[in-house]
């Protein structure tokens, strides 16, 4: 079938939404001897039974519900997973702030599959009752997106605050930054506070994606995104690390929703996210390990 995908310091959740990223149901392998008798000799064995048919094929149609920082990753491991089923059609990927998502699964939107760029937002969708538990999949930490060949020399944090870079005419630098609800957002806040550091953003968005954008249009001098961001716009940008970056690390959790229309072709995307293919390839677009 067509692959139709668009192309487009961690915590640990609650234990009782907390599940092992190995966990899943094996399939039992039975081995059955059957005795035939021979005319005028001993019986003799019949050849052993298989290990079991092959798993039903997945088919019809898998919806996924994915933070935005994830759209390059998730549209590969999309691929690779529809490439493996055949007969199974991706539907192109919901990709926005994970909080948006949250919303508008509480209210209702029907998805397989929820993939969020914090903990927080996922443990919303929990505790609704839409998902049993979540599987933490990757890590990530933010850094300063800036023009190519950073023409105003932005070495780190410090120079973000208010006033502390002017551009060549004199007036301040345009910074731009993810929505405090946002996982992006919530990370910012939590650099800044911890340097001390007043921020006036120009603008608050409400994905990583669109602060990423302003700073390719030239729209904002720099912005703060996602390592993973810089590093997928390529010449676009230039990334400057933040000191203590780390400390305000983002932990993606995963989950099959408990009213999935296709619940198991959602499981099995899950197991593909965290399996060791997935994890090879979301190593590859500059994700940390869970």
């Amino acid at each position: 079938m067509q692959h139709r995908t668009s192309r487009s310091t961690p915590s640990a959740l609650p234990a009782r939404h907390r599940r092992s990223r190995f966990a899943g149901a094996g399939v039992a392998i039975a081995a059955v001897a059957l005795l035939a008798g021979c005319a005028g000799g001993a019986a003799e064995p019949s050849p052993t039974a298989s290990s079991g048919a092959d798993e039903p094929a997945l088919t019809g149609e898998l919806t996924i519900y994915a933070a935005a920082s994830l759209s390059g990753a998730f549209d590969e491991l999309a691929a690779q997973f529809e490439a493996e089923h055949p007969e199974l059609d991706v539907l192109p990927i919901t990709y926005d702030g994970s909080s948006v998502l949250a919303t508008q699964l509480i209210e209702g939107a029907p998805a397989d599959v929820f993939a969020s760029a914090d903990e927080k937002n996922m443990t919303k969708v929990l505790d609704a009752g839409l998902a049993d538990g979540a599987d933490d999949f990757a890590t990530n930490v933010l850094e300063i997106a800036v023009a190519p060949g950073n023409p105003l020399g932005i070495a780190g944090l410090d120079a973000l605050a208010d006033g502390a870079t002017t551009t060549a005419d004199g007036r301040p630098a345009t910074v731009v930054l993810c929505a405090p609800e946002v996982p992006c957002g919530a990370a910012s806040q939590t650099l800044l506070q911890a340097a001390g550091l007043t921020l006036t953003p120009a603008s608050e968005e409400q994905n990583v994606t669109a602060v990423l954008t302003k700073v390719k249009s030239g729209e904002a001098d720099a912005g703060l995104v996602y390592v993973t961001d810089v590093e997928a716009a390529g010449d676009a940008v230039e990334g400057v690390e933040i000191a203590n970056a780390a400390d305000a690390t983002n932990v993606y959790p995963v989950t099959a929703l408990s009213a999935a229309p296709n619940p198991e072709a959602a499981a099995a995307f899950v197991a593909f996210v965290t399996s060791k293919a997935g994890q090879q390839l979301l190593a590859s677009f500059g994700f940390g390990a869970p």
